[in-house]
């Protein structure tokens, strides 16, 4: 069947990313280009006329917001060129439109190709078109594609050769060697593969497979061996210094608890020792009791107590962190997106639901003009904006909320940015089985295909990189696909399955031959079974490519058919790859060829041992802290200073795009108050408690001081420590229930003196531990950070992680006027470390006084000291603060990890009994900061503050221009004609990407219905049309029909709701629908997602599914140019739908709102036939209640402010805001009425 050719662009109103990438050209590229144009083509083949002409308008476009030719017209003076993705690299455009067309036609077989095509008008120079296509096309994964048709869109895929054995291998010379090592690109040392050599020699008696010098290179990396970390120090010499006194003395106590410990073995000093040693210290002690430990290494796991339904129930606590720090460098959406994959595939290997992640980068300044790039790197802004695109688009669609976001900014990220992810998951206990696995055990892969994606990933974050190694790392990045791991976070949520599983392994760095290589020492795996995405890998790949989202499973040959039920249920492929043995061997084959067979014993070695000395070098004589000022004067121009510097102004811009609300257990947003102005220091959710309700809430906080940490790493780590548990605690955790993991991320280490940089931050890490008796009982260390002559700044980031009852948690605005703010400082010692008896005593404190409800607020003075913790504090509610005239000496000096704490006048008492503890200041409600008859706005305040990155990440839409009053409708709709007599059943049917279906269940289940989650399986077209039939059963014994929130193909092929409209177009379901409405006498709600696809349906706003054409309302992207995640205030203006019987006309509601494609559009003509008919559901309003058109108010610039609409009879509801995501202690720094009743008003129709 011929290829058939689409193009497909936005409509001249709606060309938001034509009119950016003019500016971008014009503004930072400086070439004369007058228009442009983007198309996305798509070539298809394999499908009849008949189904083009259907998907034409349907999957490829939205007749509202496109128009579709099928050649292209070009302008005379036009410069074209396309761009496509690199064959072998994952296409999620391509993907869901191919499984979207096996959902209209119930076919498979289809092909579809993607590329994007650049029309950009005016007269350019060679150079100047090079220099556009260098900027847009990133050889890693992308290259420039023909504009011809080609004759197949079939890969051209060779016939692999077999797997060579190289050949004189044992007798080679050590020049030899290095020149193999060299030649293949390996990460190893000589002595590593000097080792091998002699293995093979002496103990195989055989020359190795080129397949097992990949895998030991891969196995002994440092990214999967730590080793650099394991490498033995042989000598420490730390330079004599006022600052290395410390350093010293950390050095003979952690020599001491070596010698208490290591009484019966000989344990080599090395950083990992350093890393781990106060924990196995506080072990020995009698402390840290409810670690939980395994063979199985996940995530770091402890054993909480949790309450549900008034009962304690004992669950596993887990949290990890994790960096991608090279391949965001070199490809920053696919390389951040994929930091946050497998950053979530730890915990979930361990069996618990992943349900918070936080976000810590480093970058160099964004605003580095393009001309000053350096050769051989991408601009700063496009490496920052690109990966914070990459993480949220994988967090916004796998369903996770991100709690918190920090980007650092520091000259030494250049060499290499710092992307880091962390997260936290819990389960019950008993819902996680672990089992050493015995000979006949059966292991299954689950999840993705494997490709050549990432093939290489692990030793290529190992090496340092150069002008030429960043040009040939294509296949090292992979691209993340959400959806797919989002049905395994499905599956592990569901303890049928997890109680079969008796060791899990999830797909990182090393692919097959690390995964499954990991469970169990004896294993025979065989390659001719793992399901590949495309033919043409050869056995090397197969072992070794890292293609995202697959799991390893150990089974009990017993159990194996009901667990590959299951995951088929959960529309997973599940498939035997490999045998549990007790040959103590791995052993792999394929084409019926053992191409891998060693020794497990040798294997464990990680190569050969390594020593190296190390120095620490003193830090210069001007300490970090002597900055700042004891005076107060020009205290205007200080204070505007101190919270305008880059890294301590606003991301709020950056912040909100990525969606911190799904899920409905977020406690604490991340901007609170009434303006969402104050920053939350930290992450705090409810555990994700499937059946019933739950106080207990989970803590997850960081610390980290990159200009403190260049000066001094043993301080900088010291201080993160500090930081990390005074956020915590302020939070309302308690100090000594937390628990650490630590990120270290270092240059590459070449000489005495840079090994002595980790040397000194491990110390301090140590002696941090050991002073606040809590261990770091995990980390990741990343120790590439050069490039050429570049290095990042010594990078010791802690996280702390603590459960706490949700009403302890405390936010950080300022509540009201004349409250005290009172100071508890850290002082520093002689040497500028911390006086930690002090700081204990200042956490023991605080803790009490926030366990007895005293306290209103606490911020942790970080790098921006006292003017960046109050003007953060007083933003959320603009509430003012005047300054005793005594506190000058403080005010503009360096106080990292102080408290500042809100409290009435009546605590306030208690507190000054306390040495080291006074009132600084008094709120007030004058919007003003003032000391000594100075003063500055905090409207000034909130301009310096959002000035420096706005253009980085603008902060919210350009405000629009219309009327946006609607009428009030106060009427209610009639009652149903008859009573049910019995709950309601509400049909939610689950499509690749919906993520919002268990918070939609537990909204209405709370509400009095009874809940029906229902997956769509599309693998086949078999199983395809299973789930249309289920789902027509179900349709004709339910009463409401929801579609929930999500991202339902990725909201691909470019645009949201369609794998949904599609669906339900069938003939059978159309009709299924129909008379669900007006048979049934039942009722729909879409949210979000739902609401798309509830207007691509037609369904909305005619009550009936229709063809869309030109004119019809629709849903499309904000204006802003992103996803858009905060509360939006939202007013009811018509009752008249069952779904607002319990509400009033007028009544205003607070609503979290989490989308990239909620743009209502509408014709001025349409929009005042919903007003006079009463469909305007709600509007989006200002603080006077009124709609608005201000990008304040109006996220995502809705025509006339709506946010949602009713049919006709209002049995059909769509809205953007999602109203499902609320419950108890939700959302608890917002003020607000939160929860909208539109499921008991939809419950109580059939009453």
């Amino acid at each position: 069947m011929a290829i058939q050719r689409l193009f497909v662009r936005k409509r001249d109103a709606f060309a938001n990313e034509a009119a950016h990438v003019l500016a971008t050209l014009q503004q930072e590229l400086h070439v004369p280009a007058t228009a442009v144009q983007i198309y996305e083509r798509y070539d298809v083949e394999n499908l009849s006329d008949d189904a083009l002409q259907k998907a034409k308008h349907l999957i490829f476009s939205e007749p509202p917001v496109d128009l579709v030719a099928e050649t292209l017209d070009i302008p005379a003076n036009a410069f074209v060129f396309a761009i496509e993705y690199v064959p072998g690299q994952y296409d999620q455009r391509a993907d869901s439109a191919e499984q979207c067309i096996s959902m209209l036609t119930l076919t498979t077989g289809h092909t579809v190709r993607c590329a994007r095509v650049f029309v950009i008008e005016g007269t350019f120079t060679d150079e100047e078109k090079e220099s556009i296509k260098q900027y847009y096309i990133n050889p890693v994964d992308s290259r420039e594609a023909s504009l011809e048709l080609p004759d197949t869109l079939a890969l051209k895929l060779e016939e692999p050769e077999d797997v060579a054995i190289i050949d004189g291998f044992t007798e080679m010379s050590d020049d030899v060697l290095q020149d193999m090592i060299s030649e293949y690109g390996l990460a190893m040392t000589l002595a590593d593969i000097k080792l091998i050599q002699e293995q093979y020699k002496n103990v195989e008696k055989r020359n190795p497979t080129i397949t097992e010098i990949r895998l030991f290179d891969t196995y002994w990396s440092d990214h999967c061996r730590h080793t650099t970390f394991m490498t033995e120090l042989t000598d420490i010499t730390i330079e004599d210094s006022r600052f290395t006194e410390p350093i010293k003395k950390a050095l003979e106590e952690y020599t001491e608890g070596r010698n208490l410990l290591y009484t019966t073995k000989v344990k080599a000093r090395s950083l990992m020792d350093m890393a781990t040693l106060a924990v196995k210290e506080l072990r020995h002690a009698g402390g840290l009791t409810n670690l939980d430990e395994s063979e199985e290494i996940n995530a770091c796991t402890i054993i909480v107590p949790v309450d549900v339904d008034g009962k304690e129930e004992e669950w596993l606590l887990l949290f990890k962190n994790e960096t991608h720090n090279h391949p965001t460098e070199i490809e920053p959406f696919g390389g951040a997106a994929t930091c946050l994959g497998g950053c979530i595939r730890d915990p979930l290997s361990g069996r618990s639901y992943v349900y918070q992640a936080m976000r810590i980068t480093g970058s160099g300044d964004p605003r580095t003009p393009l001309a000053d790039t350096l050769e051989g790197k991408l601009p700063q802004k496009k490496i920052t904006v690109e990966a914070a695109r990459g993480y949220s688009s994988y967090g916004n669609q796998i369903g996770l909320a991100t709690g918190e976001v920090k980007e650092y900014y520091h000259p030494g990220y250049v060499a290499k940015r710092m992307e880091i992810g962390a997260v936290i998951g819990a389960a019950p206990r008993n819902q996680v089985r672990r089992e050493v696995p015995t000979p006949g055990d059966i292991i299954v892969l689950l999840g993705g295909k494997t490709g050549r994606d990432g093939c290489g990933g692990a030793t290529g974050s190992s090496k340092e990189h150069t002008l030429e190694s960043l040009a040939t790392c294509g296949a090292e990045v992979q691209k993340g696909n959400a959806l797919t791991e989002r049905k395994i976070q499905r599956l592990f949520r569901r303890p049928e399955v997890t109680t079969l599983i008796k060791r899990c392994n999830d797909f990182g760095a090393g692919g097959v031959s690390v995964a499954i290589g990991e469970l169990t020492d004896g294993v025979t795996i065989n390659l001719d079974l793992v399901p590949k995405k495309y033919d043409g890998l050869d056995g090397t790949e197969l072992a070794i490519s890292e293609s995202q989202e697959r799991m390893a499973c150990v089974i009990s040959p017993a159990d194996v058919d009901v667990f590959m039920k299951y995951c088929d249920e959960e529309n997973l492929e599940c498939t035997i790859v490999a045998d549990v043995t007790d040959t103590n061997r791995l052993i792999m084959t394929w084409r019926g060829e053992t191409i891998v067979d060693i020794s497990r014993d040798f294997l464990n070695t990680n190569g050969a041992s390594q020593q190296q000395e190390a120095v620490v070098t003193a830090p210069t004589e001007k300490s970090y802290f002597r900055r700042g000022s004891a005076s107060a004067d020009n205290f205007k121009e200080q204070w505007l200073e101190a919270i305008s510097t880059l890294n301590t102004a606003s991301q709020q811009g950056l912040v909100e795009r990525f969606d911190s609300t799904v899920g409905a257990n977020t406690v604490l947003m991340p901007f609170g108050g009434k303006y969402q102005k104050t920053p939350t220091q930290g992450m705090v959710a409810k555990l994700p408690v499937l059946h019933g309700e739950t106080t207990t809430a989970s803590i997850m906080t960081h610390g980290f001081v990159p200009e403190l940490s260049a000066w001094s790493p043993y301080h900088g780590a010291q201080y993160a420590v500090l930081l990390s548990v005074a956020k915590l605690v302020a939070l309302g955790g308690r100090r000594q229930d937390a628990y650490l993991t630590l990120q270290e991320y270092f240059e590459r280490l070449h000489s005495k003196e840079s090994w002595g940089k980790p040397v000194a931050a491990l110390l301090g890490a140590y002696k941090a531990q050991k002073e606040l008796e809590i261990g770091a009982i995990g980390g990741k260390d990343s120790m590439s950070g050069t490039f050429m002559d570049l290095t990042v700044p010594p990078t010791l980031v802690s996280f702390a992680a603590v459960t706490a009852p949700v009403k302890n948690i405390v936010s950080q605005d300022l509540k009201g006027p004349n409250h005290r703010l009172v100071y508890f400082d850290v002082p520093r010692t002689y040497n500028d470390t911390p006086d930690w008896d002090h700081f204990k005593e200042n956490c023991d404190i605080l803790q009490e006084e926030i366990e007895k409800g005293r306290i209103y607020s606490a911020y942790v003075v970080d790098q921006g000291g006292i003017p960046e913790a109050v003007s953060k504090m007083a933003l959320g509610n603009k509430i003012g603060v005047k300054f005793d005239k005594y506190a000058e000496r403080a005010i503009f000096q360096p106080a990292i990890g102080s408290f500042i704490v809100e409290v009435d006048i009546t605590a306030v008492n208690h507190l000054l009994e306390l040495s080291d503890v006074r009132v600084i200041a008094v709120t007030q409600d004058k919007p003003v900061i003032e000391w000594n008859g100075q003063s500055v706005t905090l409207n000034e305040i909130e301009k310096a503050y959002e000035k420096p990155l706005s253009d980085i990440f603008p902060l919210e839409a350009k405000s629009g221009t219309g009327e946006a009053v609607a009428y009030i409708h106060d009427q209610y709709a009639k009652p149903r004609s008859t009573s049910l007599g019995a709950k309601p059943k509400v049909l939610i049917p689950v499509f690749p990407g919906t993520n919002c279906e268990f918070d939609s269940s537990r909204a209405f289940e709370r509400a009095g219905a009874i809940a029906d989650i229902v997956l769509i399986r599309n693998q086949t077209p078999e199983q395809l049309k299973e789930s249309i039939d289920v789902i027509k059963a179900k349709l004709a014994e339910s009463q409401i029909l929801m579609f929930p929130g999500g991202f339902s193909g990725g909201d691909e092929p470019d645009g949201s709701g369609k794998f949904m409209a599609t669906l339900f177009r069938t003939p059978y379901l159309a009709e299924g629908l129909e008379n669900l409405l007006y048979k049934q006498d039942g009722l729909v709600l879409g949210i979000c997602n739902g609401f798309q696809a509830l207007i691509k349906l037609g369904l909305l706003p005619g009550g009936h599914i229709e063809t869309l054409t030109a004119d019809h309302p629709t849903l499309t992207y904000n204006t802003i140019g992103r996803h858009v995640s905060r509360m939006a205030n939202t007013k009811v203006i018509s009752t008249k739908s069952p779904w607002m019987c319990e509400t009033k006309a007028g009544e205003i509601y607070t609503v979290p709102i989490s989308h990239g494609e909620g743009r209502f559009i509408a014709s001025p003509q349409q929009v005042l036939e919903f007003n006079k008919t009463g469909q305007i559901a709600t509007q989006y309003i200002d603080f006077d209640g009124i709609a608005s058109m201000d990008g304040r108010f109006n996220p995502n610039q809705s025509v006339a402010a709506i946010e949602g609409i009713y049919s006709p009879d209002g049995r059909v509801f769509g809205k953007m805001a999602h109203s499902e995501r609320c419950g108890a202690d939700i959302s608890k720094n917002i003020p607000g009425n939160l929860e909208m009743p539109i499921f008991t008003s939809g419950v109580k129709y059939f009453k």
